[in-house]
């Protein structure tokens, strides 16, 4: 059987911290901004751990089992 690829949308997107957590960027950040608070928008800059909900599914599409 041959190897599974990593699916590259998704490795463009998501990564794994050295612990093995899946972590993302946060969403609404990239316009619309006028109307967003400066502390709203500061806690865009942080990235955000992946929920446990979608841990499954994205680790499988970057090659973990």
């Amino acid at each position: 059987m041959p190897k599974m690829k990593t699916h590259r949308a998704a490795a463009k997107r998501f990564r794994f911290t050295s612990s093995g957590k899946i972590v993302r960027r946060r969403a609404f950040k990239s316009h619309i901004l006028e109307k967003k608070s400066p502390k709203r928008k500061r806690k865009f800059r942080k990235n955000a751990e992946m929920s446990a909900s979608d841990y499954k599914g994205v680790a499988r599409l970057l090659g973990k089992k």
